[in-house]
Protein backbone atom coordinates (compact mmCIF):
# COMPACT_ATOMS: atom_id res chain seq x y z
CA UNK A 1 0.00 0.00 0.00
CA UNK A 2 1.73 3.18 -1.02
CA UNK A 3 1.08 5.87 1.88
CA UNK A 4 1.56 9.56 1.72
CA UNK A 5 -0.19 12.44 3.24
CA UNK A 6 -3.83 10.87 3.05
CA UNK A 7 -2.80 7.82 3.88
CA UNK A 8 -0.52 8.90 6.68
CA UNK A 9 2.58 7.23 6.12
CA UNK A 10 3.94 11.27 4.64
CA UNK A 11 5.49 14.02 5.97
CA UNK A 12 4.01 17.25 5.85
CA UNK A 13 2.55 20.14 7.78
CA UNK A 14 -0.11 18.41 9.39
CA UNK A 15 1.46 15.16 9.41
CA UNK A 16 3.83 14.40 12.29
CA UNK A 17 7.19 11.93 12.49
CA UNK A 18 8.80 10.36 15.17
CA UNK A 19 9.31 10.53 18.52
CA UNK A 20 12.31 10.05 20.57
CA UNK A 21 13.69 6.86 22.20
CA UNK A 22 16.71 4.78 22.47
CA UNK A 23 17.20 1.13 22.61
CA UNK A 24 19.64 -0.95 22.74
CA UNK A 25 20.38 -4.72 22.08
CA UNK A 26 19.99 -6.88 25.23
CA UNK A 27 19.14 -3.42 28.09
CA UNK A 28 15.63 -4.52 28.99
CA UNK A 29 15.60 -6.73 31.58
CA UNK A 30 13.22 -9.21 30.81
CA UNK A 31 12.03 -11.97 32.69
CA UNK A 32 12.07 -14.93 30.35
CA UNK A 33 11.69 -13.53 27.14
CA UNK A 34 13.50 -10.12 25.18
CA UNK A 35 11.66 -7.82 22.97
CA UNK A 36 10.98 -9.76 19.98
CA UNK A 37 7.79 -10.15 18.04
CA UNK A 38 8.16 -14.39 18.40
CA UNK A 39 9.77 -14.60 21.61
CA UNK A 40 13.91 -14.26 22.34
CA UNK A 41 16.07 -15.34 19.17
CA UNK A 42 18.94 -16.67 21.20
CA UNK A 43 22.28 -17.72 19.50
CA UNK A 44 24.59 -17.56 22.23
CA UNK A 45 27.21 -20.75 22.55
CA UNK A 46 25.05 -21.15 26.29
CA UNK A 47 21.83 -21.24 23.90
CA UNK A 48 22.92 -23.23 21.34
CA UNK A 49 24.04 -26.03 24.05
CA UNK A 50 20.66 -25.88 25.55
CA UNK A 51 19.42 -26.49 22.14
CA UNK A 52 20.87 -29.52 21.62
CA UNK A 53 21.04 -31.22 25.12
CA UNK A 54 17.30 -31.75 23.52
CA UNK A 55 17.77 -33.11 20.33
CA UNK A 56 18.29 -36.84 21.61
CA UNK A 57 14.18 -36.03 22.36
CA UNK A 58 14.06 -34.55 18.99
CA UNK A 59 15.63 -36.82 17.12
CA UNK A 60 12.88 -39.22 17.84
CA UNK A 61 10.23 -37.77 17.72
CA UNK A 62 10.97 -36.23 14.35
CA UNK A 63 11.42 -40.09 13.41
CA UNK A 64 15.04 -40.08 12.34
CA UNK A 65 17.01 -43.14 11.68
CA UNK A 66 20.14 -44.42 13.67
CA UNK A 67 22.54 -42.70 10.83
CA UNK A 68 20.93 -39.45 12.00
CA UNK A 69 22.15 -36.77 14.05
CA UNK A 70 21.16 -33.09 15.06
CA UNK A 71 23.33 -30.08 15.40
CA UNK A 72 21.62 -27.09 17.14
CA UNK A 73 21.76 -23.72 14.98
CA UNK A 74 19.01 -21.34 16.84
CA UNK A 75 16.95 -21.33 19.96
CA UNK A 76 13.73 -19.10 20.49
CA UNK A 77 12.35 -19.12 24.41
CA UNK A 78 8.71 -17.54 24.68
CA UNK A 79 7.96 -15.87 28.12
CA UNK A 80 5.99 -18.89 29.54
CA UNK A 81 8.78 -21.46 28.96
CA UNK A 82 8.09 -23.18 25.55
CA UNK A 83 10.82 -23.68 23.65
CA UNK A 84 11.60 -23.43 19.84
CA UNK A 85 14.60 -24.97 18.82
CA UNK A 86 16.37 -24.71 15.15
CA UNK A 87 18.23 -27.88 13.64
CA UNK A 88 20.62 -28.94 11.21
CA UNK A 89 20.39 -32.56 10.39
CA UNK A 90 23.41 -34.68 9.27
CA UNK A 91 23.32 -38.68 7.81
CA UNK A 92 26.79 -40.63 8.48
CA UNK A 93 28.57 -37.15 9.48
CA UNK A 94 27.46 -35.81 5.89
CA UNK A 95 25.62 -32.35 6.19
CA UNK A 96 22.07 -32.85 4.85
CA UNK A 97 21.12 -29.95 2.37
CA UNK A 98 16.90 -29.69 3.25
CA UNK A 99 17.31 -31.25 6.37
CA UNK A 100 16.61 -28.40 8.68
CA UNK A 101 13.83 -28.96 11.08
CA UNK A 102 11.74 -27.07 14.25
CA UNK A 103 11.43 -28.66 17.16
CA UNK A 104 8.52 -27.24 19.22
CA UNK A 105 8.38 -28.00 22.89
CA UNK A 106 6.57 -26.89 25.85
CA UNK A 107 7.32 -24.85 28.74
CA UNK A 108 8.14 -28.83 30.54
CA UNK A 109 10.12 -29.35 27.49
CA UNK A 110 8.46 -32.05 25.63
CA UNK A 111 8.52 -31.97 22.51
CA UNK A 112 4.75 -31.05 20.40
CA UNK A 113 5.52 -30.65 17.07
CA UNK A 114 8.36 -30.77 14.70
CA UNK A 115 8.11 -28.97 11.01
CA UNK A 116 10.51 -30.23 9.00
CA UNK A 117 11.67 -28.78 5.63
CA UNK A 118 11.83 -32.32 3.66
CA UNK A 119 10.26 -35.22 5.01
CA UNK A 120 12.04 -37.73 2.55
CA UNK A 121 13.05 -40.98 4.57
CA UNK A 122 17.09 -41.18 4.56
CA UNK A 123 18.06 -44.48 2.99
CA UNK A 124 21.42 -44.27 0.23
CA UNK A 125 22.84 -47.68 -0.75
CA UNK A 126 26.32 -46.14 -0.95
CA UNK A 127 28.45 -42.86 0.65
CA UNK A 128 30.70 -43.30 -2.06
CA UNK A 129 30.64 -40.85 -4.92
CA UNK A 130 30.76 -42.08 -8.40
CA UNK A 131 32.18 -39.05 -9.64
CA UNK A 132 35.90 -37.80 -8.35
CA UNK A 133 35.92 -34.49 -6.33
CA UNK A 134 38.12 -33.07 -9.26
CA UNK A 135 35.94 -33.77 -12.00
CA UNK A 136 32.91 -32.45 -9.82
CA UNK A 137 34.71 -28.95 -9.20
CA UNK A 138 35.21 -28.95 -13.25
CA UNK A 139 31.47 -29.93 -13.36
CA UNK A 140 30.61 -27.08 -11.47
CA UNK A 141 32.79 -24.28 -13.11
CA UNK A 142 31.52 -25.34 -16.55
CA UNK A 143 28.35 -24.72 -15.17
CA UNK A 144 28.82 -21.49 -14.08
CA UNK A 145 30.83 -20.74 -16.96
CA UNK A 146 27.60 -21.35 -19.71
CA UNK A 147 25.50 -18.92 -16.71
CA UNK A 148 24.25 -21.48 -15.17
CA UNK A 149 22.59 -19.66 -11.90
CA UNK A 150 20.57 -17.67 -10.11
CA UNK A 151 21.72 -13.72 -9.75
CA UNK A 152 20.25 -11.72 -6.81
CA UNK A 153 20.11 -8.91 -9.19
CA UNK A 154 17.67 -9.21 -12.21
CA UNK A 155 19.57 -7.27 -14.45
CA UNK A 156 23.22 -8.39 -13.30
CA UNK A 157 25.58 -9.65 -16.57
CA UNK A 158 26.53 -12.92 -16.67
CA UNK A 159 29.97 -14.29 -15.16
CA UNK A 160 32.69 -13.61 -17.66
CA UNK A 161 35.32 -14.66 -15.47
CA UNK A 162 35.70 -17.83 -13.10
CA UNK A 163 38.79 -17.18 -10.69
CA UNK A 164 38.58 -20.16 -8.57
CA UNK A 165 36.25 -22.76 -6.98
CA UNK A 166 36.09 -24.32 -3.27
CA UNK A 167 37.18 -27.90 -2.71
CA UNK A 168 34.02 -29.62 -3.66
CA UNK A 169 31.93 -30.99 -0.15
CA UNK A 170 30.26 -33.96 -0.01
CA UNK A 171 26.37 -33.27 1.43
CA UNK A 172 23.36 -35.31 1.12
CA UNK A 173 20.87 -33.54 -1.19
CA UNK A 174 17.50 -33.67 1.03
CA UNK A 175 15.79 -30.83 -0.84
CA UNK A 176 13.77 -32.30 -3.28
CA UNK A 177 13.03 -35.67 -4.97
CA UNK A 178 14.93 -38.56 -3.68
CA UNK A 179 17.68 -37.98 -1.11
CA UNK A 180 21.50 -38.65 -2.76
CA UNK A 181 24.68 -38.26 -2.55
CA UNK A 182 26.13 -34.78 -3.93
CA UNK A 183 28.38 -32.43 -3.90
CA UNK A 184 28.24 -28.39 -2.72
CA UNK A 185 30.97 -26.29 -4.49
CA UNK A 186 31.57 -22.60 -4.44
CA UNK A 187 32.24 -21.06 -7.88
CA UNK A 188 33.86 -17.81 -7.37
CA UNK A 189 34.27 -14.89 -10.81
CA UNK A 190 33.75 -11.84 -12.27
CA UNK A 191 30.33 -10.66 -14.08
CA UNK A 192 30.41 -9.00 -17.39
CA UNK A 193 29.69 -5.42 -15.48
CA UNK A 194 32.73 -6.04 -13.34
CA UNK A 195 30.81 -7.10 -9.97
CA UNK A 196 32.38 -10.21 -7.93
CA UNK A 197 29.74 -13.12 -7.72
CA UNK A 198 29.98 -16.36 -6.01
CA UNK A 199 27.48 -19.35 -7.24
CA UNK A 200 26.87 -22.23 -4.71
CA UNK A 201 26.20 -25.14 -6.60
CA UNK A 202 24.93 -28.41 -5.56
CA UNK A 203 25.56 -31.22 -8.18
CA UNK A 204 24.71 -34.88 -7.94
CA UNK A 205 27.92 -37.14 -7.21
CA UNK A 206 26.79 -40.09 -8.99
CA UNK A 207 26.18 -38.15 -12.01
CA UNK A 208 27.15 -34.27 -11.87
CA UNK A 209 23.68 -33.18 -12.63
CA UNK A 210 23.29 -29.49 -11.80
CA UNK A 211 20.42 -30.05 -8.66
CA UNK A 212 20.95 -26.59 -7.39
CA UNK A 213 22.56 -22.98 -7.94
CA UNK A 214 22.20 -20.04 -5.85
CA UNK A 215 24.28 -16.96 -5.54
CA UNK A 216 26.06 -16.14 -2.17
CA UNK A 217 27.12 -12.50 -2.94
CA UNK A 218 27.28 -9.72 -5.78
CA UNK A 219 28.78 -7.37 -4.13
CA UNK A 220 32.31 -5.72 -2.93
CA UNK A 221 31.52 -3.54 -0.13
CA UNK A 222 33.55 -0.70 0.46
CA UNK A 223 33.93 2.40 3.01
CA UNK A 224 32.95 5.48 1.90
CA UNK A 225 31.84 8.89 3.72
CA UNK A 226 29.12 11.56 3.14
CA UNK A 227 27.92 14.81 3.86
CA UNK A 228 24.14 14.89 4.14
CA UNK A 229 21.98 18.26 4.52
CA UNK A 230 20.93 16.77 7.77
CA UNK A 231 23.06 13.90 9.02
CA UNK A 232 26.14 15.65 8.57
CA UNK A 233 29.24 14.08 7.86
CA UNK A 234 28.65 10.31 8.06
CA UNK A 235 30.41 6.56 7.09
CA UNK A 236 28.75 4.85 4.40
CA UNK A 237 29.31 1.35 3.21
CA UNK A 238 29.09 1.02 -0.36
CA UNK A 239 29.17 -1.35 -3.26
CA UNK A 240 32.50 -0.93 -5.77
CA UNK A 241 31.42 -2.33 -9.20
CA UNK A 242 33.67 -1.75 -12.48
CA UNK A 243 35.99 1.23 -11.06
CA UNK A 244 33.39 2.87 -9.83
CA UNK A 245 31.40 2.99 -6.53
CA UNK A 246 27.36 2.44 -5.88
CA UNK A 247 25.19 4.25 -3.19
CA UNK A 248 24.23 0.62 -2.52
CA UNK A 249 25.14 -1.61 1.10
CA UNK A 250 25.81 -5.08 0.90
CA UNK A 251 25.74 -5.67 4.34
CA UNK A 252 22.62 -4.49 5.41
CA UNK A 253 20.29 -6.22 2.36
CA UNK A 254 21.65 -4.51 -0.55
CA UNK A 255 19.51 -1.52 0.37
CA UNK A 256 20.33 1.32 -2.06
CA UNK A 257 19.55 4.87 -3.37
CA UNK A 258 18.07 6.40 -6.32
CA UNK A 259 17.25 9.73 -7.65
CA UNK A 260 14.11 10.36 -9.56
CA UNK A 261 15.69 13.85 -10.89
CA UNK A 262 12.14 15.29 -10.28
CA UNK A 263 9.81 13.11 -11.75
CA UNK A 264 7.19 11.18 -9.98
CA UNK A 265 7.04 7.65 -11.05
CA UNK A 266 9.69 5.23 -12.18
CA UNK A 267 12.63 3.34 -9.95
CA UNK A 268 14.69 6.48 -10.22
CA UNK A 269 18.26 6.04 -11.50
CA UNK A 270 20.88 4.65 -8.65
CA UNK A 271 23.46 6.66 -7.62
CA UNK A 272 27.38 6.42 -8.52
CA UNK A 273 30.47 8.17 -7.54
CA UNK A 274 33.96 7.81 -8.84
CA UNK A 275 35.97 8.36 -4.92
CA UNK A 276 33.49 7.53 -2.95
CA UNK A 277 33.15 10.71 -1.14
CA UNK A 278 29.57 11.74 -1.27
CA UNK A 279 27.49 15.14 -1.31
CA UNK A 280 28.83 17.86 0.19
CA UNK A 281 26.03 18.99 3.21
CA UNK A 282 24.34 21.62 0.61
CA UNK A 283 21.11 21.34 -1.50
CA UNK A 284 23.22 22.44 -4.40
CA UNK A 285 24.51 18.76 -4.84
CA UNK A 286 22.24 16.28 -5.80
CA UNK A 287 24.19 13.56 -3.66
CA UNK A 288 23.68 15.39 -0.41
CA UNK A 289 20.06 14.47 0.22
CA UNK A 290 21.11 11.21 -1.24
CA UNK A 291 23.55 10.58 1.91
CA UNK A 292 20.88 11.57 4.03
CA UNK A 293 18.21 9.03 2.69
CA UNK A 294 20.92 6.37 2.11
CA UNK A 295 22.52 7.13 6.14
CA UNK A 296 18.49 6.73 7.39
CA UNK A 297 17.59 3.44 5.69
CA UNK A 298 21.32 2.04 7.53
CA UNK A 299 20.07 3.51 10.92
CA UNK A 300 16.85 2.27 10.59
CA UNK A 301 17.89 -1.25 9.65
CA UNK A 302 20.69 -1.29 12.28
CA UNK A 303 18.30 0.13 15.05
CA UNK A 304 15.68 -2.90 14.33
CA UNK A 305 18.44 -5.18 14.37
CA UNK A 306 20.48 -4.17 17.32
CA UNK A 307 18.00 -3.53 19.64
CA UNK A 308 15.27 -6.67 18.46
CA UNK A 309 16.70 -9.18 16.10
CA UNK A 310 15.22 -7.40 13.42
CA UNK A 311 16.61 -8.29 9.67
CA UNK A 312 15.01 -5.06 7.70
CA UNK A 313 11.45 -3.77 7.29
CA UNK A 314 9.65 -7.82 6.43
CA UNK A 315 12.77 -9.15 8.95
CA UNK A 316 13.60 -10.87 5.75
CA UNK A 317 16.97 -9.65 5.43
CA UNK A 318 16.52 -7.30 2.39
CA UNK A 319 16.42 -3.89 2.37
CA UNK A 320 14.20 -1.33 1.12
CA UNK A 321 15.30 1.29 -2.01
CA UNK A 322 15.31 4.97 -1.44
CA UNK A 323 14.49 7.37 -4.17
CA UNK A 324 15.24 10.97 -3.72
CA UNK A 325 14.38 14.16 -5.39
CA UNK A 326 10.55 13.12 -6.14
CA UNK A 327 8.89 15.60 -8.23
CA UNK A 328 9.08 19.21 -8.03
CA UNK A 329 8.56 21.45 -4.43
CA UNK A 330 7.15 18.57 -3.03
CA UNK A 331 6.46 18.96 0.38
CA UNK A 332 6.16 15.30 1.52
CA UNK A 333 7.74 12.21 2.13
CA UNK A 334 6.62 8.63 2.50
CA UNK A 335 6.74 4.80 2.63
CA UNK A 336 5.18 2.32 -0.02
CA UNK A 337 4.31 -1.05 0.73
CA UNK A 338 4.51 -2.01 -3.37
CA UNK A 339 7.47 -0.86 -4.04
CA UNK A 340 9.02 -1.23 -1.12
CA UNK A 341 10.60 1.79 -1.16
CA UNK A 342 11.10 5.37 0.70
CA UNK A 343 10.41 8.48 -0.81
CA UNK A 344 11.79 11.71 -0.22
CA UNK A 345 10.50 15.43 -2.15
CA UNK A 346 12.63 18.22 -2.42
CA UNK A 347 10.20 20.41 -0.41
CA UNK A 348 9.53 24.42 -1.07
CA UNK A 349 11.41 25.65 -4.02
CA UNK A 350 13.04 22.47 -4.26
CA UNK A 351 15.54 23.54 -1.51
CA UNK A 352 14.16 22.00 1.30
CA UNK A 353 14.05 17.89 0.91
CA UNK A 354 12.88 15.94 3.47
CA UNK A 355 15.70 13.41 4.20
CA UNK A 356 15.31 14.33 8.29
CA UNK A 357 16.58 11.25 9.63
CA UNK A 358 13.34 10.78 12.05
CA UNK A 359 11.74 11.20 9.06
CA UNK A 360 13.53 8.02 7.66
CA UNK A 361 12.84 6.23 10.78
CA UNK A 362 9.35 7.33 10.92
CA UNK A 363 8.32 6.70 7.48
CA UNK A 364 9.73 2.93 7.12
CA UNK A 365 8.24 1.90 10.51
CA UNK A 366 5.20 2.26 8.64
CA UNK A 367 6.29 -1.05 6.96
CA UNK A 368 7.34 -2.81 9.83
CA UNK A 369 3.52 -2.31 11.25
CA UNK A 370 2.02 -3.19 7.41
CA UNK A 371 4.23 -6.39 8.10
CA UNK A 372 3.21 -7.00 11.63
CA UNK A 373 -0.16 -5.81 13.37
CA UNK A 374 -1.44 -4.21 10.59
CA UNK A 375 -3.01 -1.65 12.31
CA UNK A 376 -5.93 -0.17 10.20
CA UNK A 377 -4.70 3.33 9.46
CA UNK A 378 -8.21 5.14 10.63
CA UNK A 379 -9.81 5.79 14.08
CA UNK A 380 -7.69 4.83 17.16
CA UNK A 381 -5.97 2.13 15.57
CA UNK A 382 -4.52 4.93 12.91
CA UNK A 383 -3.64 7.45 15.25
CA UNK A 384 -1.34 4.27 17.28
CA UNK A 385 -0.20 3.29 13.78
CA UNK A 386 1.48 7.09 13.24
CA UNK A 387 2.12 7.15 16.96
CA UNK A 388 4.66 3.81 16.47
CA UNK A 389 5.99 5.40 13.36
CA UNK A 390 6.72 8.46 15.69
CA UNK A 391 8.05 6.56 18.62
CA UNK A 392 10.22 4.30 16.73
CA UNK A 393 11.13 7.10 14.05
CA UNK A 394 12.80 8.84 17.33
CA UNK A 395 14.69 5.82 18.57
CA UNK A 396 16.23 5.65 15.10
CA UNK A 397 17.16 9.42 15.85
CA UNK A 398 18.61 8.69 19.47
CA UNK A 399 19.93 5.64 18.47
CA UNK A 400 21.92 6.62 15.18
CA UNK A 401 23.10 9.52 17.92
CA UNK A 402 24.21 12.18 15.34
CA UNK A 403 26.44 15.60 16.52
CA UNK A 404 24.34 16.75 13.60
CA UNK A 405 20.65 15.76 14.74
CA UNK A 406 20.58 15.01 18.22
CA UNK A 407 17.96 12.53 19.79
CA UNK A 408 14.65 14.26 20.84
CA UNK A 409 10.89 13.81 21.48
CA UNK A 410 9.91 16.44 19.01
CA UNK A 411 8.68 15.20 15.41
CA UNK A 412 10.82 16.55 12.13
CA UNK A 413 12.05 19.62 14.10
CA UNK A 414 14.84 20.06 11.34
CA UNK A 415 12.84 20.48 8.01
CA UNK A 416 11.14 23.18 8.80
CA UNK A 417 7.83 22.59 7.23
CA UNK A 418 5.96 25.26 9.50
CA UNK A 419 8.03 27.76 8.31
CA UNK A 420 8.34 29.17 12.03
CA UNK A 421 11.62 26.68 13.20
CA UNK A 422 8.76 24.79 15.19
CA UNK A 423 8.69 21.05 14.78
CA UNK A 424 5.77 19.16 13.70
CA UNK A 425 5.14 17.52 17.11
CA UNK A 426 5.71 17.34 20.49
CA UNK A 427 5.84 13.83 22.27
CA UNK A 428 6.02 15.74 25.57
CA UNK A 429 2.63 17.87 25.28
CA UNK A 430 1.46 16.80 22.18
CA UNK A 431 -1.47 19.61 22.17
CA UNK A 432 1.47 22.14 21.53
CA UNK A 433 1.23 21.32 17.70
CA UNK A 434 -2.35 23.23 18.17
CA UNK A 435 -4.35 19.95 17.23
CA UNK A 436 -3.35 16.73 19.07
CA UNK A 437 -4.71 15.49 22.00
CA UNK A 438 -2.87 14.84 25.02
CA UNK A 439 -5.14 12.29 26.47
CA UNK A 440 -7.50 9.83 25.42
CA UNK A 441 -11.47 11.35 25.15
CA UNK A 442 -14.36 9.63 23.28
CA UNK A 443 -13.90 11.72 20.33
CA UNK A 444 -10.18 10.71 19.84
CA UNK A 445 -10.81 8.37 17.26
CA UNK A 446 -12.56 11.14 15.05
CA UNK A 447 -9.21 13.17 14.44
CA UNK A 448 -7.34 13.14 12.01
CA UNK A 449 -4.54 10.14 12.42
CA UNK A 450 -1.51 12.31 13.07
CA UNK A 451 -3.29 14.44 16.13
CA UNK A 452 -5.17 10.91 17.51
CA UNK A 453 -1.39 9.79 17.51
CA UNK A 454 -1.24 12.12 20.35
CA UNK A 455 -1.88 10.08 23.53
CA UNK A 456 0.32 7.23 22.29
CA UNK A 457 2.88 9.78 21.41
CA UNK A 458 2.36 11.57 25.12
CA UNK A 459 2.60 7.83 26.81
CA UNK A 460 5.68 6.62 25.14
CA UNK A 461 7.15 10.06 26.47
CA UNK A 462 5.93 9.70 29.58
CA UNK A 463 6.76 6.09 30.47
CA UNK A 464 10.10 6.77 29.26
CA UNK A 465 11.26 10.21 30.88
CA UNK A 466 8.36 11.21 33.59
CA UNK A 467 6.47 13.98 34.38
CA UNK A 468 7.70 17.25 35.21
CA UNK A 469 10.09 19.74 34.10
CA UNK A 470 13.41 18.04 32.61
CA UNK A 471 15.88 18.55 30.38
CA UNK A 472 17.75 15.33 27.50
CA UNK A 473 20.21 16.40 25.21
CA UNK A 474 19.79 20.37 25.71
CA UNK A 475 16.02 19.80 24.99
CA UNK A 476 13.98 21.08 27.47
CA UNK A 477 10.92 19.61 28.11
CA UNK A 478 7.33 19.73 30.76
CA UNK A 479 5.23 16.85 30.62
CA UNK A 480 1.92 17.28 32.48
CA UNK A 481 -0.59 14.55 32.94
CA UNK A 482 -4.44 14.35 33.05
CA UNK A 483 -4.97 12.94 36.47
CA UNK A 484 -2.40 15.34 37.90
CA UNK A 485 -0.09 12.05 38.71
CA UNK A 486 3.42 12.42 39.13
CA UNK A 487 5.37 9.79 37.38
CA UNK A 488 8.90 8.27 36.91
CA UNK A 489 9.93 7.15 33.57
CA UNK A 490 11.65 3.44 33.24
CA UNK A 491 13.82 4.87 30.22
CA UNK A 492 13.95 4.85 26.65
CA UNK A 493 14.93 1.17 26.17
CA UNK A 494 13.10 -0.30 27.98
CA UNK A 495 9.70 1.78 26.78
CA UNK A 496 10.55 0.36 23.12
CA UNK A 497 10.64 -2.79 23.82
CA UNK A 498 7.62 -3.26 25.75
CA UNK A 499 5.85 -0.91 22.73
CA UNK A 500 7.67 -3.44 19.81
CA UNK A 501 6.40 -6.19 21.60
CA UNK A 502 2.95 -5.27 21.72
CA UNK A 503 3.06 -4.55 18.09
CA UNK A 504 4.28 -7.68 17.18
CA UNK A 505 2.97 -10.03 19.46
CA UNK A 506 -0.62 -8.57 20.07
CA UNK A 507 -1.83 -5.86 18.46
CA UNK A 508 -4.15 -6.50 15.67
CA UNK A 509 -5.43 -4.53 13.21
CA UNK A 510 -8.46 -3.42 15.22
CA UNK A 511 -6.43 -2.50 18.20
CA UNK A 512 -7.77 0.76 19.97
CA UNK A 513 -6.52 2.19 22.79
CA UNK A 514 -8.17 0.00 25.74
CA UNK A 515 -6.20 -3.07 23.69
CA UNK A 516 -2.93 -0.84 23.55
CA UNK A 517 -3.21 -0.78 27.19
CA UNK A 518 -4.15 -4.30 27.55
CA UNK A 519 -1.35 -5.29 24.82
CA UNK A 520 1.39 -3.41 26.24
CA UNK A 521 0.68 -4.73 30.22
CA UNK A 522 1.04 -8.38 28.57
CA UNK A 523 4.39 -6.94 26.78
CA UNK A 524 5.54 -5.65 29.65
CA UNK A 525 4.88 -8.98 31.74
CA UNK A 526 6.24 -10.88 29.22
CA UNK A 527 9.39 -8.90 29.50
CA UNK A 528 9.56 -7.90 33.08
CA UNK A 529 6.93 -10.23 35.16
CA UNK A 530 3.24 -9.19 36.12
CA UNK A 531 3.84 -6.37 39.21
CA UNK A 532 7.13 -5.64 38.04
CA UNK A 533 8.06 -1.86 38.46
CA UNK A 534 8.00 -1.63 34.11
CA UNK A 535 4.72 -3.05 34.56
CA UNK A 536 3.22 -0.80 37.35
CA UNK A 537 4.73 1.95 35.33
CA UNK A 538 2.75 0.69 32.41
CA UNK A 539 -0.31 1.09 33.24
CA UNK A 540 0.06 4.20 35.64
CA UNK A 541 1.49 5.93 33.06
CA UNK A 542 -1.90 4.40 30.79
CA UNK A 543 -4.17 6.27 33.60
CA UNK A 544 -1.87 10.04 32.76
CA UNK A 545 -3.45 9.93 29.57
CA UNK A 546 -6.82 9.00 30.63
CA UNK A 547 -6.78 5.24 29.44
CA UNK A 548 -7.92 3.25 31.96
Amino acid sequence: MKRKLTVGAALSATLILASAIQVSAGTAQAAPVTASSKGSTLRSAELKSLAQSYAPAVAQAAGLGASEALVAKDAVLDANGAKHLRFERTFAGLPVVGGDLVAHLNPAGKVKSVDKAAEATIALPTLTPAVPAEKAAKQATGAVQATVGVTIDEDESPMKEVTGSSEPKLVIWATTGTPRLAYETVVEGVRESGIPSAQKLVTDAATGEVLSTHEQYLAAAASGTGKGVFVGSVPLTTNSASGTFQLKDPSRGNMYTTTLANKTSGNGTLLTDTDNVWGTGLVSSSQSAAVDAQFGAAATWDFYKNSFGRLGIRNDGVGAYSRVHYGRNYVNAFWSDTCFCMTYGDGASNTHPLTELDVAGHEMTHGVTANTAGLNYSGESGGLNEATSDIFGTMVEFSANLAADKGDYLIGELININGDGTPLRYMDKPSKDGGSADAWSSGVGSLDVHYSSGPANHFFYLLSEGSGAKTVNGVSYNSPTSNGSTLTGIGRDKAAAIWYRALTVYWTSTTNYAGARTGTLKAAADLYGTGSAEYNAVAATWSGVNVN
